[in-house]
């Protein structure tokens, strides 16, 4: 089974950045959007950004001029560059995949990020 697999989370001060990285522990054919969730303690889960096979982005109002996501086709790899942290940032990011061959949507276990004041 081809799981996603996320690293690069930390604490981090507020203000400082973090890069996270996604990527498939085996081979994912026909994978279209890319993107990032995170879920706060307490907190639904909710969409941070999305990036298609083309590079067409799309984020969330409260990351919009500090977070910049990119991929990389060859690789299948997502990465999330978060600059300007805030605690309100403080989440379990979970990246996804969604493969039009296989018509399902690929999730991975989550990697931590603590913002601290």
């Amino acid at each position: 089974q081809v799981q996603l697999v996320e690293s690069g989370g930390g604490l981090v001060q507020t203000g400082g950045s973090l890069r996270l990285s996604c990527a498939p522990s085996g081979t994912i054919f026909g994978i279209n959007s890319m993107g990032w969730y995170r879920q706060a303690p307490g907190k639904q889960r909710e969409l941070v950004a999305t990036i298609t096979s083309g590079g067409s982005t799309n984020y969330t109002y409260s990351v919009k001029g500090r977070f910049t996501i990119s991929r990389d086709n060859a690789k299948n790899t997502v990465y999330l560059q978060m600059n300007s942290l805030k605690p309100e940032d403080t989440a379990v990011y979970s990246c996804t995949a969604e493969s039009r061959v296989y018509r399902m949507t690929y999730w991975g276990k989550g990697t931590l990020v603590t913002v601290s004041t």
